[in-house]
């Protein structure tokens, strides 16, 4: 900015992409995948692999068999791990027994897996600590969850 000029770097790391630019071109084997503000990947990815590849954490993504309500819904369904919160086995979208927890200060980041296997990461301000192996429930912010076609892996409508 100071030297008022146009500049063009080129990184692999997103953290200095989402840091230095005010627009990002992501690119994968040679081909846009999209281009935007920082912001606008981040909340509106095209596809999953940009949902996965801006933030940090990455952005989760689980299958029909994972989630209570879109267990008819064909789609990947992607959650970033600061879009869950902690819920109760009545309420709550889909459970995750507890592998992990890495205490930041500020916040936690739990790791767990679902039943069918797979990983994904929570981003919580109190780390649970003594849960251990044992199974915790999660809501998405309905708002932030995003639906991707499962061969394409391109975003579908919310």
């Amino acid at each position: 900015e100071q030297l008022k000029s146009t500049m063009i770097y080129v990184t692999h790391d997103q953290v200095e992409a989402m840091t230095l630019a005010d627009k990002i071109v992501v690119l994968r084997a040679g081909v846009i995948e999209q281009v935007g503000t920082p912001m606008e990947l981040y909340e509106t990815p095209a596809n999953a692999f940009v949902a996965q590849f801006i933030g940090s954490p990455k952005m989760n993504f689980f299958q029909p068999q994972d989630l209570k309500s879109a267990a008819d819904r064909a789609v990947t369904t992607g959650i970033r791990p600061e879009h869950l919160t902690v819920s109760n086995s009545i309420d709550g979208q889909f459970k995750g027994r507890l592998e992990l927890v890495e205490q930041l200060g500020e916040y936690a980041l739990a790791h767990l897996v679902t039943e069918t296997g797979r990983e994904f990461t929570v981003k919580l301000p109190t780390p649970p600590l003594d849960q251990i192996g044992h199974p915790l429930w999660f809501n998405a912010l309905p708002a932030k969850t995003h639906y991707f076609d499962p061969a394409s892996g391109r975003r579908m409508a919310d």
